[in-house]
Parts: structure tokens; sequence; C-alpha cells
């Protein structure tokens, strides 16, 4: 039901020259209707799915001393906009649906994005309730950032790849990503990170 309400409700539109198919519609949205399973809902901003035929550019600008500003591009698969806009690279779509277990997924790590984008500026905080409930997330899940990072700065290994070291945001959309194709694993590696994803998708995909 998730899927038909985000194919009826949601426009998904070509980029570079691609014909958006029925496949590609579908594809993605039953990618991204698995982080509304269990909490319901919608993706509240939502407003429209952007689909380049393959990974696509982007300028970038970075200050430097004396408020020189450096510009160069990147290349991305993916793009979440809190104006309500996810950018999705059909062959990383592809990619991510064809192997559902290998921990990389990203249609399910930009719209993780639009529901910590629900309120606002990505943050790593999506709703979650409020209270003592909101409190410990921010608690937990700023013990498990810091403790990525202090991993990482030891070249420890860690199932939690290094971009989700990039800033909160990504870590709760690099933490989605494994939380739905590696939830065993995450739950072994880091189970105080597992169990606040769990409340927080109200579903349990180890138990799948």
């Amino acid at each position: 039901k998730h899927i038909q309400v985000l194919l009826a409700e949601v426009p998904f539109i070509g980029c570079a020259g691609l014909v958006v198919s029925d496949e590609m519609r579908v594809t993605i949205a039953a990618q991204a209707a698995f982080l509304l399973l269990g909490r319901g809902g919608s993706f509240g901003n939502l407003r429209e799915v952007l689909v380049y035929p393959g990974h696509f550019v982007v300028p970038r600008g970075e200050a430097g001393a004396g408020g020189v500003v450096h510009e160069g591009r990147d290349v991305l698969a993916g793009q979440s906009w809190h104006r309500g806009q996810v950018i999705v690279a059909w062959d990383a779509v592809l990619e991510g649906a064809a192997d559902p277990h290998d921990g990389a997924n990203v249609v399910m790590h930009e719209f993780a994005h639009q529901l910590d984008q629900d309120t606002g500026a990505a943050n790593g905080a999506p709703y979650v309730g409020r209270g003592a409930l909101q409190q410990t997330w921010a608690r937990v899940m700023n013990q498990e950032f810091d403790a990525l990072r202090a991993r990482l700065g030891r070249a420890e290994p860690s199932l939690i790849g290094p971009y989700a070291a990039t800033n909160p945001a990504e870590f709760f959309a690099v933490s989605t990503e494994l939380f739905f194709e590696r939830p065993d694993a995450l739950a072994a590696e880091r189970p105080a990170l597992f169990e606040q994803l769990k409340r927080c998708y109200r579903l349990d995909p180890a138990s799948w």
C-alpha cells in the first residue's frame, strides 16, 4: 500500500534524457517503502523524485583560508533536499536492488534523509517520539557516532563505513542501509545502535 501511495502521489521525473518507465518507478518506490513499513505515515515533504540514467555531477564550493571559495564538482549516486526532492541514479538503484544483503542501497539512504528532513535540515534526528524517547535517541546516536570516528581514527575494522563519519545525518542514513540489509551483523556489532533504529522504524529486520 505504501508503494501504491508513493506512485500515486509523487511524480518521478527523468533527467538527462532518461524516460522513466513503470519498472523504474516501482523499483524505487518499493525500496523506499521499506522505511515506512513499521513507521506508517509518509515522507511528509517529498514532492518529486528525479532520476538520472547514471551517476550525476553537482558543483561544490568550499570556503578556504581568507574566505576564498574553492569550486569543484562531485559525482553522486543520490541526493536528498529538504525542499522535497530526492535525486537518484538509475544504475545505482539497480545495483542496490540486485543484492539486498550487501548493506548498500542508495534509495534507502536518500529516503532516510527525507525522514530526517521532515522538520528541517538533515541532522541525524528523525522523529522518534518526544521526551525520554528523543533524549535517549540523541544520547545513543551521538555516542555511536563518536565511537565510529574513534574506531576509524585507530584504523580498526568496522561494519559501518567511513562515509557515515562525515556528519550525524550521513551516520543515520548509512546506518539505515545496514539496518535493513545487514541487520544481524549490525545487531551483533552495534547493539545499542540497532535498538534505536528498531524503535525509529518500529520493526526488526533481523526477524525476517
